[in-house]
């Protein structure tokens, strides 16, 4: 194979991929170019294609988080819901249907609410080898009276129960969007459609380990690469664009430059 990890390759990700070989990447995080919804420097994909492939190079109990939306114009396209189906269709497992909620959506509709979500499907190649779960502070902790046995007559039995001061987050993520938000890297907005950093920090975290190798296949300002380089994973990037390809490395860059120092304080 003359792909090398840690680094980031101009060009259609159906030719990189065809140079990967079967059962080498523990998880892909990605957000495709959906619906035309916007000008990726006139670039669009063959998702079957992709899909396929991305099954392919995927190891058995590895992961695909696929980061999606519909076009809206007098209704939802569904082709979230269409690509979903077909990525069942060819073998992977719909091992979680998450939500990213955007806190900040500009963007109103008349004669029907805001939208301000899009799909995460994480595609499972057979049962997930990790599973790192993130969990949140509860909003109250300690002992307390807690109902049990509710009756027919409505009636709660109650006994003393502890309530932990942390569960484990629900499947709907809530990200601020823009500058500060998405990420600090003013670099980064060159690109007309980037996704926060938390999002690919928070999947990094719990569907893999230090040293496991992640990839996205529509790169972009190379987001899923930054935050894989800054929790010690590898990474593969690749986009259609050298621009963007060139944002991605100067991120990258940086968090490497980063990471030196801090290793040296160490």
């Amino acid at each position: 194979m003359g792909i090398k990890i840690n680094e980031i390759y101009t060009g259609d990700c159906l030719k990189l991929m065809g140079e990967i070989r079967d059962n080498f990447v523990d998880l892909t995080i990605t957000s495709p170019p959906y619906d035309d919804l916007r000008n990726y420097n006139g670039y669009s994909f063959e998702f079957e294609r992709i899909a396929k492939e991305l099954f392919r190079i995927t190891k058995d109990r590895g992961i695909v988080v696929w980061v999606v939306g519909d076009r809206i114009n007098g209704g939802y396209s569904m082709t979230s819901f269409k690509q979903a189906l077909f990525f069942k269709q060819i073998g992977f497992q719909a091992h979680d249907v998450m939500i990213y909620k955007k806190k900040n959506t500009p963007f109103m509709r008349k004669g029907a609410y805001t939208n301000c979500y899009e799909f995460m499907f994480v595609l499972s190649k057979g049962k997930p080898k990790t599973f790192n779960a993130l969990k949140e502070k509860t909003v109250r902790s300690g002992y307390e009276l807690m109902p049990y046995n509710k009756r027919a007559d409505g009636i709660n039995k109650k006994q003393l129960g502890k309530l932990n001061k942390e569960k484990v987050k629900t499947n709907v993520w809530e990200y601020a969007v823009g500058l500060g938000g998405t990420t600090r890297d003013k670099i980064a907005f060159k690109h007309p459609a980037v996704f926060p950093e938390k999002l690919a920090e928070d999947h990094i975290l719990s569907w893999s380990n230090e040293g496991d190798l992640v990839f996205d296949p529509m790169c972009g300002s190379g987001t899923t690469c930054k935050m894989a380089v800054l929790h010690r994973r590898n990474y593969i990037g690749c986009d259609i664009s050298e621009e963007y390809c060139n944002i991605a490395r100067e991120r990258i860059k940086l968090v490497r430059s980063q990471q030196k120092l801090t290793d040296r304080k160490i």
